[in-house]
């Protein structure tokens, strides 16, 4: 039986599809009162089997703070992938990543220890490797460097650390390194916001650009790398290293919509946010630009997929097919809603 962590939400829900799509027992951890509304969601955008795979799941409430819990999530379970984690680029929400991604991942890697798993997946970030020069592409030998990077990123590198020292004590584990993902979730949050967002007018474009990969690749890399002989080993997941304006082109034409205009340099993106976070303070709405994402976004990042591809011989969906097919669900649920 395998167990997963975190599928309430967008990666998470994906793999449970895929899983259940295989006709495989899945026991999913959830915390008390958790919402399934986007899991399944997700599920009715690729099946009307709806019920059947959903019927497939075993759902326990549990905490991944609550060690005892997830233990006992993990009675009579042989896999574990731990998708379960707090995205957020909010300096002040730095104690709760880490209590979330850092902690909980640790509890993790100690229940998975205790109950002698067989084999263990986690979901890290590219935000956890180093950061390359302009004209490098970071694989998964690039140094770490903490001076160039958001709380988040932080919070993913501990996490990652802790599965690293499950490793060393004889987990058996893999760990994937998804780049930007792309595809339908909650339209109002994480990466499927970004749907929303030019769906309402998106004026502004940067010169930077980042890797990009569809959310159905990252799940069946992940269940194939814990099918196959890998353990110990990081991966990268990425499609396309794409510069922004390209990126919200592409997604402006699969919605029917203008492109971003103008350019928004250092110095703007830097006015924007300060502006935006001021705001912050009267409306008590969090911004969903900060000093990081501002950064970030004129920052020429480039990522290597040639490991995985090694490893599974796996075809990426390229990443303007994955916006087309994604702003098709988008535009359904405008359309309904």
């Amino acid at each position: 039986m395998i167990l997963v962590t975190g599928g309430t939400g967008f990666i998470g829900a994906h793999l449970l599809y895929k899983l259940c799509s295989k006709g495989l027992s899945i026991r999913a951890l959830k915390r008390k009162g958790s919402s399934l509304t986007i899991t399944h969601k997700i599920f009715s955008y690729y099946t009307n089997k709806l019920e059947t795979l959903l019927a497939q799941i075993e759902w326990v409430e549990g905490d991944l703070m609550d060690i005892y819990s997830l233990e006992e999530a993990m009675q009579d379970i042989e896999q574990v992938y731990h998708a379960a984690a707090v995205v957020s680029f909010q300096g002040t929400d730095g104690n709760e990543l880490y209590r979330t991604n850092v902690e909980g991942t640790t509890n993790m890697v100690n229940a998975a220890l205790e109950q002698k798993i067989s084999k263990f997946c986690f979901v890290s970030s590219i935000g956890s490797l180093g950061r390359a020069d302009a004209q490098g592409l970071v694989d998964e030998n690039t140094h770490w460097n903490n001076k160039k990077t958001s709380v988040y990123s932080t919070s993913k590198y501990e996490a990652e650390r802790e599965v690293w020292r499950g490793i060393a004590e004889g987990l058996n584990a893999v760990i994937v390194n998804p780049s930007i993902v792309v595809g339908p979730g909650n339209w109002n949050s994480g990466s499927p916001k970004l749907f929303q967002t030019l769906w309402n007018g998106l004026k502004f474009y940067t010169e930077g650009s980042n890797g990009f990969v569809d959310v159905n690749d990252v799940a069946e890399c992940m269940i194939s790398l814990m099918k196959g002989p890998f353990s110990g080993e990081r991966y990268i997941l990425n499609s396309e290293n794409i510069r922004y304006k390209q990126f919200f082109g592409w997604m402006s034409e699969a919605l029917g919509k203008k492109p971003p205009k103008y350019k928004a340099g250092r110095f703007l993106s830097a006015l924007v946010w300060r502006v935006l976070a001021v705001q912050s303070i009267f409306t008590g709405k969090k911004s969903s630009i900060t000093r990081e994402t501002a950064t970030t976004a004129n920052q020429l990042y480039r990522y290597s997929n040639a490991k995985v591809v090694e490893a599974l011989n796996h075809e990426f969906i390229p990443i303007r097919e994955s916006l087309y097919r994604t702003a098709e669900f988008f535009k359904a649920d405008h359309t309904k809603a």
